[in-house]
């Protein structure tokens, strides 16, 4: 059975985290599995190779040594402590939305140690643009988002700050094979079914993209998608978050690698303007 896979950290962006899985839930039957890694200190009470023999006799060392594993022991309990308070808040939070069946999973370690162990079977990870700095650096987004998007095996839905229905959605489409991995994903799932679709290449020639855009359309028609085809010249970071602006869309598609300047925006090692510029929840197909 597959599940939607939620990654919760307690930070502002959790709540449409939840909001955006039990949205995916509903639409796919499936249950929510939340997710919460507490993480590696990067700073040992203790740092490394330290040798407090020369300051301090032996008893004060020894004392010193007790209490700062005392504080770690401490500190770890807190965050055990925190990280299970951060899952039952968002098991009752999406359990209020409707979704019956909500489990959570606590893990010690890295997010993508986390991750590798709990994506298997699932159809979907959530994420949030950005996480426990959100209200002190909006410009920038969260640390761990590339790093996900570029270790799942998964689609991943990149929650926006505030969680809004999907009825319309926008396929960014350039052409190349993860591009079109999204379309097939869409046109073979049942999470966008039924919605308005909206298919937009920016900055193509129109006589080389119109065969690719075609056999896009003619795919997700024939699931039974109501498609609106657009060719826009510009920059991609720019012309995408304004058409979506302009025409209600409230979620951009698109594939998370590939060759193209959409690939360098969503993963590149400059640059994440796309995801930066959008107000609305962006889903990632590999």
């Amino acid at each position: 059975m597959t599940k939607i896979l939620a990654c919760v950290d307690g930070s502002p962006y959790t709540p449409s985290v939840c909001d955006h899985a039990a949205w995916a839930a509903a639409r796919t039957g499936d249950p929510v599995e939340l997710l919460h890694a507490i993480g590696r200190r990067d700073i040992p009470s203790v740092p490394h190779g330290l040798d407090l023999s020369g300051s301090l006799d032996a008893g004060e060392t020894e004392r010193l040594m007790a209490e700062l594993a005392e504080m770690d022991a401490r500190r770890a309990k807190l965050m055990q402590g925190r990280g299970r308070a951060v899952l039952e808040d968002a098991r009752a939070r999406v359990q209020a939305a409707g979704v019956a069946q909500a489990e959570v999973r606590l893990r010690n370690g890295d997010l993508l140690d986390a991750l590798a162990e709990a994506e298997g079977d699932a159809r979907l990870t959530v994420i949030g643009k950005r996480g426990s700095a959100a209200d002190f650096a909006q410009s920038h987004l969260g640390s761990n988002l590339e790093r996900v998007v570029r270790a799942s095996r998964k689609p991943v839905l990149v929650a926006s700050r505030d969680f809004k229905p999907v009825e319309r959605f926008l396929i960014a489409f350039d052409g190349s094979a993860s591009a079109t991995r999204a379309v097939e994903a869409v046109a073979g799932g049942t999470l966008l079914r039924g919605l308005d679709c909206r298919l937009l290449t920016v900055g193509a020639n129109p006589a080389e993209a119109n065969p690719a855009l075609d056999g896009a359309a003619a795919r997700l028609r024939e699931a039974g998608y109501r498609v609106q085809v657009d060719i826009l010249p510009g920059e991609p970071e720019e012309v995408i978050p304004d058409h979506a602006a302009r025409n209600g869309v409230d979620l951009l598609v698109m594939g998370a690698y590939g060759h193209s300047r959409i690939r360098q925006l969503i993963v590149g090692s400059t640059t994440t303007a796309m995801v930066r510029a959008c107000r609305i929840p962006v889903l990632m197909v590999r």
